[in-house]
């Protein structure tokens, strides 16, 4: 069986891996206990990223960036 890494369970749980890649990873989740647990993690790591109030960085911040990249 293909190994299940982390960027294929976040893809799954954004719905945005292909059907086959879906089929796999579900499969796989009914056999590999260690997999389903690893899925769980990542769902309540997003859910505790979507709770998260972010805010915008400061003009002057976006300024020494942009300067920054303008140099290269």
């Amino acid at each position: 069986m293909k190994k299940i890494k982390e960027e294929d369970l976040i893809l799954y749980l954004y719905k945005d891996c292909s059907p086959k890649m879906s089929a796999t990873i579900e499969a796989a989740l009914e056999e590999d206990l260690e997999l389903y647990d690893r899925l769980q993690v990542l769902r309540r790591t997003i859910r505790q990223l979507d709770k998260l109030k972010l805010k915008s960085p400061s003009k002057l911040s976006v300024k020494t960036i942009l300067q920054h990249a303008n140099r290269k």
